[in-house]
């Protein structure tokens, strides 16, 4: 029985959105074509797979995947490491078709057997910062490179250093009809964007139908103008026929060598397209508290790239520009998507002529447009303000993605997340506790006003006890146990700790002994379950000069008065 997306019933709730959604989508399959085929040709491809990379894995994406607003297809980051996988062969050649085509379908195996293993949670080690930087350096990037579109500049590489680097051996010119054009489409739609004023005077739904009007405009108007001007006469860069015709649907198998040789890039690949797709889409869910699922995301994105493969073409991700230019024309549900990709069918079969002649220009000031509200500032100055670390990642991200390129910025991002998360576990809060009068609870002296006892050292750890913090941790008990000479009794409180591994049992026994060298005692208070079940076997307890208490109180009630009088802070 063929089961509905969740999103039909979204659409059946809000009529309006079909509309909405049926306009955004038919925009996008004019305007993603010409991306298409050029990530195709960067791919080192025939143009027309591009196409193909566009139809049956934004289909099958559409039904599986997570997102809502997430427009699947060919983009630059697969494109690029797809060409380098395949650098040992020739080019276009029948034997790197094939195995662009086999490199999909081992994207899309992998990213399947993720999903199922429920891999998704490594997202939640790529922390805001990284995500919110990695996306921003992404959308500066798509920015600059449509430069050479928009203004004529000749902009080539796919990180700041390899322009600057083939700028210094061609020069930088602009050629000024093509600026003139480029740059009066994107002043247009600035205007319409942010010049609230504008449409002011229409109803707001009919105001916001207005905004999405100007850019369909805009395209029909400059395709007719430059067909009846002849502006590619003036060294204006338009749009050639499309080629026609459509692929049988096979399944290319890969034999083992093959799987072997290829699957270093494979795994690259998919973990770049996961990463990438869902950084773009997780921010949206966040910020329009819709839900997105990391597992999910996967299972869309594995089925898509092996129907990519069935269809003849290359590996597929959620692109960014093509992302930013849905949210743009103002795609809600991956209707819009759906419309894509049938529109972009029959304008393949039947209606590519009529997209002749239209200027890259104004294609690219469009994607320009869409690419700009992308760059998430507002992540930035929060973090800037209430988390210094999570800014330290946002830049670390953003600057190496734009000076070395996307996926280096990408790992340079992962490895600050993994280092920043390192550091926090590494710098473990230990608190001094007194007792809340003669209550049940216990506070940090140093926040509250609590009772202390001079025969009573109790010390609460706020943090899991591990290889990389048992050190740090054992030298701050070390200091505070001799910065309070008459306590007699050392009590460690365990609530927040949730996992003890050998190194720190090792270090807890060595402590013990020397607590138990000066004539005194330690003593384990609150102590998980699943702690307990680690440590019942162990050396810890047999060794343990004190006793293990249920509770704070309880320690304290026993322990008080055995050794000095108590004082009030």
């Amino acid at each position: 029985m063929f089961i509905f997306p969740a999103w039909i019933n979204t659409l059946k709730q809000q009529p309006k959105l079909i509309t909405n959604d049926l306009s955004a989508g038919l925009m996008m399959a004019v305007l993603v074509i010409p991306q298409s085929l050029g990530y195709a040709a960067l791919a080192g491809l025939p143009p027309i797979m591009g196409l193909y990379a566009s139809i049956v894995p934004t289909l099958v994406y559409a039904y599986i995947g997570s997102s809502s607003v997430s427009a699947l297809g060919p983009v630059a980051v697969t494109a690029i490491m797809t060409a380098s996988a395949l650098s040992d062969y020739a080019t276009g050649s029948i034997q790197y078709i094939s195995l662009s085509i086999t490199l999909a379908l081992m994207v899309g195996v992998i990213l399947c057997l993720s999903s199922v293993l429920r891999l998704g949670w490594i997202m939640q080690f790529v922390s805001r910062g990284v995500s919110s930087g990695f996306v921003s350096a992404a959308a500066v990037m798509i920015i600059i490179s449509q430069l050479k579109n928009l203004i004529g500049a000749p902009i080539t590489g796919g990180s700041l250093t390899d322009i600057i680097k083939n700028l210094s051996h061609g020069g930088f010119y602009i050629h000024t009809s093509t600026a003139m054009l480029g740059l009066g489409a994107f002043a247009i739609l600035l205007a319409n964007r942010y010049i609230k004023s504008l449409w002011s005077w229409l109803p707001k739904s009919s105001a916001d139908f207005a905004k999405r009007l100007v850019v369909i405009v805009i395209t029909v108007i400059a395709i007719i103008l430059a067909n009846h001007l002849n502006w590619q006469a003036l060294g204006i860069r338009l749009l050639e026929p499309l080629p026609t015709g459509f692929p049988s649907l096979s399944l290319h198998l890969p034999s083992i060598s093959t799987i072997i040789a290829m699957l270093p890039s494979a795994l690259l690949i998919a973990l770049i397209a996961f990463i990438s797709s869902s950084a773009v889409a997780s921010n949206y869910a966040r910020t329009h508290k819709e839900p997105f699922d990391n597992n999910k995301e996967l299972l869309g994105l594995g089925f898509a790239n092996i129907a990519s493969s069935m269809s003849g073409s290359f590996a597929v991700t959620g692109g960014i520009s093509r992302t930013s230019l849905n949210i743009g024309l103002g795609a809600k549900t991956p209707f819009a998507s759906v419309v894509c990709a049938l529109g972009i069918l029959l304008i393949l079969l039947f209606f590519g002529q009529y997209l002749t002649g239209l200027p890259y220009a104004v294609l690219s000031a469009i994607i320009v447009i869409s690419a700009v509200q992308m760059v998430d500032t507002d992540t930035l100055k929060s973090a800037i303000k209430h988390d210094t670390a999570d800014a330290w990642c946002w830049g670390i991200s953003f600057a190496v993605a734009i000076g070395f390129g996307l996926n280096v910025g990408l790992i340079a991002g992962i490895l600050a997340s993994f280092a920043l998360m390192v550091y926090r576990s590494h710098r473990v809060n230990i608190a001094t506790i007194g007792q809340i009068g003669d209550s049940g609870h216990f506070r940090d002296i140093t926040r509250h006003k609590a009772t202390t006892f001079d025969s009573l050292l109790m010390l609460r750890i706020d943090e899991s006890l591990y290889f990389g913090n048992a050190t740090t941790i054992h030298d701050t008990l070390r200091r505070r146990y001799y910065e309070h000479p008459n306590a007699r009794e050392i009590i460690l409180i365990m609530t927040a700790v949730n996992h003890l591994d050998l190194t720190a049992q090792e270090m807890l026994i060595d402590f013990n002994q020397e607590v138990k060298s000066q004539g005194k005692r330690l003593h384990l208070t609150e102590v998980k379950g699943p702690i307990m079940d680690i440590l019942k076997d162990g050396e810890l307890l047999n060794q343990l000069t004190g006793e293990v208490f249920l509770s704070t109180k309880q320690a304290v009630d026993k322990l008080k008065y055995q050794g000095g009088d108590w004082c009030g802070l």
